[in-house]
């Protein structure tokens, strides 16, 4: 089979993460006979270096026209200042919202090789395996006005949470059938004793349950889910979550497989699919991380990860999705690690070595 896929390195650590995926991309082409054309562009950072905007048009052009995105990682610390009016984020944010990605799938799985990775206990973390599903084009980061200005008291700034009932609907809707086909329970969380769009949210989520008798239903507040997280993890099976609460639980939830660095994603715009063949947005669940550009240290993991659930989701091959996941294990297995989830007696290597080890296992 043949297909398009865009390739957006990014910012930081993203170049060499990606490059690591593609090797591993390249390496199942070769043994399954597939043909994956591959188109670089300009995302981030990089991008407003080069062309003044973080989400060049051609870019975007091209990503409509794939079967599917992989990204590295998108931030540069010399945009961070309060004052700056175009913002790397702005490009993977508008990418998001142009190609109509609202659902991110960010599977948290604690490998039992890695589970002294984790900063929690063994008896934690041991069998640790969900799933998030965040809203990812509405709410804070979207919501209009947005804005910051001075007045007579000083400056002032305005953030808007917005959702319509489409917009909750269609995620967790997505939710709900993901839990269908894995354990039957489904956890939502919101904020619905302080929000209004939490009580929308929650609403919503009760009536869209009707439909789904043979699915459990749970609400939960977003602090009691953040310590949930950490006091027993394995309460968990599928979490549905609109756009800020779930980007900063999954960055918690991380820790508990070990590392930012083991965790993939992938953006969709509507239910996943085995076998199937829908377009989508796959990248990293970490950042840009500056401090490690260049320097052969990021684990690539997570960016070889969310390849997976590229071939799977967007290609339709679900056998050379599970055979790179398969070979992931098999050289966590047999000892070799990056620096993150680094342990006693087993052998550290780089971004390239882990790519190549990978590759070489498919």
């Amino acid at each position: 089979m043949k297909f398009r896929i865009v390739v957006l390195p990014g910012d930081g650590v993203g170049p060499e993460i990606t490059q690591a995926a593609v090797d591993v991309l390249q390496a199942v082409g070769k043994k399954y006979g597939h043909t994956f054309d591959l188109y670089n562009g300009l995302i981030g950072g990089v991008a407003i270096d080069v062309t003044g905007m973080p989400l060049p048009l051609d870019v975007l052009t091209m990503s409509k026209k794939s079967d599917a995105v992989l990204l590295g990682a998108v931030g540069d610390p010399k945009f961070d200042a309060p004052d700056i009016k175009v913002r790397p984020e702005e490009g993977i944010l508008g990418l998001r919202r142009k190609l109509g990605l609202f659902a991110n799938l960010r599977p948290v799985r604690t490998l039992p090789m890695l589970i002294n990775a984790s900063n929690l206990k063994p008896e934690v973390v041991e069998g640790v395996d969900f799933i998030f599903v965040r809203e990812l084009t509405g709410g804070l980061y979207f919501g209009r006005p947005k804005k910051r200005w001075q007045a007579s008291g000083g400056w002032r700034a305005v953030d808007t949470m917005t959702y319509s009932e489409g917009e909750i609907e269609r995620i967790v809707r997505v939710g709900f059938e993901l839990a269908r086909g894995r354990k039957k329970r489904l956890i939502s969380v919101d904020k619905a004793n302080v929000l209004e769009c939490s009580r929308l949210w929650r609403q919503v989520a009760t009536d869209l349950s009707q439909s789904y008798p043979d699915v459990e239903l749970e609400h939960m507040l977003v602090d009691a889910c953040s310590m949930r997280l950490i006091q027993n993890p394995k309460h968990f099976d599928v979490i549905v979550s609109e756009n800020t609460f779930g980007d900063i639980l999954t960055d918690e939830a991380s820790m508990l497989a070990g590392s930012m660095g083991m965790l993939p994603s992938a953006s969709l715009a509507g239910i996943p699919q085995e076998g199937a063949r829908t377009p989508g947005l796959y990248e990293p669940a970490h950042g840009s991380a500056p401090r490690r550009a260049g320097q052969n240290l990021a684990n690539p993991i997570a960016t070889i990860l969310s390849m997976a659930m590229m071939l799977r989701y967007s290609c339709g091959l679900d056998r050379e999705a599970q055979a790179v996941e398969t070979a992931v294990i098999d050289v966590l297995n047999e000892g070799s690690r990056t620096y993150d989830i680094m342990d006693e007696g087993q052998r550290q290597v780089g971004t390239r070595e882990m790519g190549e080890l990978v590759a070489g296992k498919v």
